[in-house]
C-alpha cells in the first residue's frame, strides 16, 4: 500500500486539513463528540505520517479509530486506510517510444514541491513578500536558530516583540555563540577582519537579554534565549509550528544573499517540514541557555 495513496490522505487534501496543526484541531472536534476525554489525544506527528504513508500494519489502536470514524460520518476505519480507488495511479507508459531513447520534455512527470510554498533567490526578495510583520503580528510561537537571528531582533520593533509575550507568545531564539569557534570560521568565509558577525551577535542577544530584564516574570519566561557552537549550515525559522522558512549558508557568501525557501506544514505530503523541524528540535537541545 505504500506506493498507492490511501484514503484517508485524499480525504485530508480534500478538506484542506493536511497540516498537523489543522488535523489536530479536527481530531479534537471530532473526539468531544466520541468522547471528551479523546481530546487532545490525537497521534504525534511521526505517527500521522506512518498513517498517511500507507506504511501502518493494521489499523491504529481503538479510541484512534472511533474518533476518525467521526471524522469522516459513512466511512469505516478499513475503508479510511485502504488505497483509493478513485485515485488515478495508471504510470505514464513510454512504450511507444524507440528502444534506448529518452522520453520527451513534454512527456516527463510534472516537479514534486511536496510542502515547499515558495522559493526566493535572496533573503530580500522573501523580505518584500514575507516582511517580519506579516510573519510574527498574530504568531503565537516562534522558533529562530540561524547566526545572529536579524529578523527578529533588527526588524521587528521591540515594543512589538514586548506585546507579543506579554500576550503569551512563546518565542525561542538560537543564536550562533559569539564566544564560540564556529562563528569565527564563518567570520573567516565570509571574509570578515573586524569581528562583525561576532559584535552584530552580541548586540543581538543584548538586546533580547534587556528586553526579557523589563517584562514581567510570566512574560519573561515565555522568551527562552540559547546558544550553539557548531557549524552553521541553516537559518530556520518556524512560526506556530506551520510555517518553516530555511535559508542556507552558501560558502563566501552573505547570509543576506542566500537563497530562501518557504514550507508550510502538509503532513499528508512527504514533504520537507518534518525534516527542519528535527534539525530545529536537535539544535535547540545541544544548546546552552543564556
Amino acid at each position: 500500500m505504500a506506493d498507492q495513496q490511501i484514503l484517508l490522505k485524499s480525504l485530508l487534501q480534500q478538506r484542506h486539513w493536511q497540516t498537523y496543526k489543522t488535523f489536530c484541531k479536527e481530531y479534537d472536534k471530532a473526539a468531544k463528540l466520541v468522547d471528551s476525554t479523546l481530546q487532545g489525544k490525537w497521534p504525534s506527528r511521526a505517527q500521522l505520517h506512518r498513517w498517511l504513508s500507507g506504511e501502518l500494519k493494521g489499523l491504529p489502536y481503538s479510541d484512534h479509530c472511533r474518533v476518525l470514524e467521526a471524522m469522516f460520518p459513512g466511512r469505516t476505519v478499513e475503508e479510511l486506510f485502504s488505497p483509493n480507488s478513485t485515485r488515478n495511479s495508471t504510470p505514464r507508459s513510454d512504450t511507444h517510444l524507440p528502444k534506448n531513447a529518452a522520453p520527451s520534455v513534454e512527456a516527463a512527470p510534472a516537479p514534486q514541491l511536496a510542502d515547499v510554498t515558495a522559493v526566493f533567490g535572496s533573503r530580500s526578495a522573501f523580505a518584500s513578500t514575507y516582511p517580519p510583520t506579516v510573519l510574527f503580528d498574530t504568531a503565537k510561537e516562534i522558533s529562530a536558530a540561524g547566526l545572529s537571528l536579524n529578523v527578529l531582533c533588527q526588524s521587528y520593533p521591540d515594543h512589538r516583540l514586548k506585546s507579543l509575550l506579554e500576550n503569551g507568545t512563546r518565542i525561542r531564539c538560537l543564536f550562533l555563540d559569539p564566544k564560540g569557534t564556529a562563528i569565527r570560521a564563518r567570520e573567516d568565509e565570509e571574509g570578515y577582519k573586524d569581528n562583525t558577525l561576532v559584535t552584530l551577535t552580541a548586540l543581538n542577544i543584548n538586546i533580547l537579554t534587556r528586553l526579557r530584564d523589563q517584562l514581567p516574570r510570566e512574560a519573561a519566561d515565555l522568551l527562552e534565549l540559547r546558544v550553539y557552537d557548531e557549524t552553521i549550515r541553516f537559518n530556520i525559522l518556524i512560526v506556530d509550528g506551520a510555517t518553516c522558512v530555511v535559508q542556507p549558508y552558501l560558502p563566501q557568501a552573505r547570509g543576506v544573499d542566500s537563497p530562501t525557501i518557504v514550507i508550510n506544514d502538509n503532513t499528508a505530503a512527504d514533504g520537507l517540514f518534518p525534516v527542519f523541524d528535527r534539525v530545529f528540535t536537535s539544535l535547540w537541545e545541544r544548546s546552552l541557555p543564556v
